[in-house]
């Protein structure tokens, strides 16, 4: 269980129970009574209100109205978020538009330095667009949940991603590609990749994506993708 995930539990805990000792907590997510100790202090300083009460009888308890005054959300959870918004907007459908991008504006004002810049440049590979009407969506399947994580390990530190591949007639191939862009054409999300066995830029269905998994070690040069002209980057739909 990482970091995260165990404060998560102990916060779950103490809102279930109302109040724990530290030693149950402690069994409870399966770490010393040091390490609960450290996680309180983290969450404390959160936000999260957590009385100590001393002697027989006392133990932790949370404030039921307190709570976090920092984000825990991860870049590529943020990410989801802003890609969510993009692709409605791209769809033509965003009625609120406006209170959308002020919320993830607070969210991203929120996230410490290195999680901005993680995201930004992030969102410099977002390419959005508008599908073609004769465009086939009859065998459109569900993306891997594994992909996203996997996109934001290989993007951040231009690492090779190697996954298997099912085209549109069936024919299955393992690849191993410099993921240089992702592109919406709402409602399908494609995989803009420089294909080093073929020399040339490929774009892959991310539904048709599956096992995917970051290559160590090499390390490739970010690259010109030639989009037509109705594809535009998403900082320019930011208000």
């Amino acid at each position: 269980m990482n970091i995260r995930a165990r404060q998560d539990a102990i916060l779950r805990h103490l809102r279930r129970s109302g109040a724990a000792t530290v030693d149950v907590l402690a069994s409870e997510v399966g770490v010393s009574r040091r390490t609960v100790l450290r996680d309180i202090v983290a969450l404390r300083d959160e936000g999260f209100v957590i009385h100590g009460e001393p002697g027989r009888g006392g133990g932790l308890q949370l404030d039921p109205q307190s709570m976090q005054t920092t984000t825990r959300l991860a870049v590529a959870e943020v990410f989801a978020l802003l890609i969510s918004v993009a692709t409605m907007r791209a769809a033509g459908y965003l009625p609120f538009a406006g209170l959308a991008d002020a919320g993830l504006a607070k969210i991203e004002k929120t996230l410490p330095p290195e999680k901005t810049r993680d995201l930004r440049r992030f969102l410099n590979c977002l390419h959005v667009g508008r599908v073609s009407p004769l465009q086939d969506l009859s065998d459109m399947g569900a993306i891997d949940p594994d992909l996203l994580p996997a996109f934001e390990t290989a993007f951040l530190d231009r690492l090779y991603l190697r996954f298997d591949y099912h085209d549109a007639k069936g024919r299955k191939t393992t690849r191993e590609v410099e993921p240089q862009a992702m592109l919406i054409l709402p409602p399908l999300w494609y995989l803009v990749a420089w294909d080093p066995a073929r020399a040339d830029f490929r774009h892959f269905r991310m539904d048709r994506i599956s096992n995917p998994s970051v290559v160590s070690g090499t390390r490739f040069r970010q690259r010109h993708v030639p989009f037509d002209q109705d594809v535009c980057p998403y900082t320019s739909l930011r208000l």
